[in-house]
């Protein structure tokens, strides 16, 4: 099937990846554009996990005042090179995720930045709840299981739902990023102020 560098250049605009890239991808899908967009971003979360070991020396310290001055966030995001760092892509990304720490609070990175005493404080309060609605014991831990679920979606950063799309999670930018530069990209850490907290 001959693809057409119309169709190239849609498919490259949906997903930012590169122009051969884009035209493989339609090859192998048939020409089908929903095909090629989800190939690219298997492809993609291949290379997010193939880059994940490397080191992250350079990066960006960046600071975020949401309107009317009441919160504001620290965010220090690192990546391989000074070059990536420079990136239109990279520092879109970093204010992105200091504006979604701004609206949604969340209390770390990652699930294994969580204080252990804080997961365990919660396993032990769902599991009172859940004693309180009599629910039966062979459903009670998965239960248990699907709110602390619940709970790192809405306390880890990289587990949140994207206050700008809902249909993806910080972790898939994360990794969209990855693919995107050819760099491992890691969140390191942040400080999130609300006025009188």
């Amino acid at each position: 099937m001959e693809i057409s560098a119309t169709l190239v250049k849609d498919l490259r605009g949906r997903t930012g990846a590169g122009f051969m890239d884009c035209k493989r991808a339609l090859e192998e899908c048939g020409g089908d554009m929903d095909k090629a967009m989800e190939f690219l971003r298997l492809k993609g979360l291949a290379k997010a996990q193939k880059k994940s070991g490397r080191a992250t020396g350079e990066g960006l310290v960046v600071s975020y005042i949401h309107p009317g001055n009441r919160i504001g966030v620290l965010l220090e995001v690192n990546c391989e090179t000074d070059f990536a760092a420079k990136t239109e892509d990279f520092q879109l990304f970093a204010k992105h995720i200091a504006m979604q720490i701004a609206a949604s609070a969340p209390l770390a990175v990652g699930r294994e930045d969580l204080e252990p005493e804080a997961i365990e404080k919660e396993r032990e309060f769902l599991k009172k709840q859940v004693m309180e609605e009599k629910k039966p014991d062979h459903v009670m831990e998965k239960i248990i299981a699907g709110r602390m679920e619940k709970f790192f979606s809405e306390n880890c950063l990289v587990d949140q739902t994207y206050i700008r799309d809902n249909d993806k999670k910080v972790g898939d930018l994360l990794t969209e990023l990855i693919a995107k530069i050819g760099e491992n990209v890691r969140i390191a850490r942040f400080a999130r102020f609300q006025l009188g907290q």
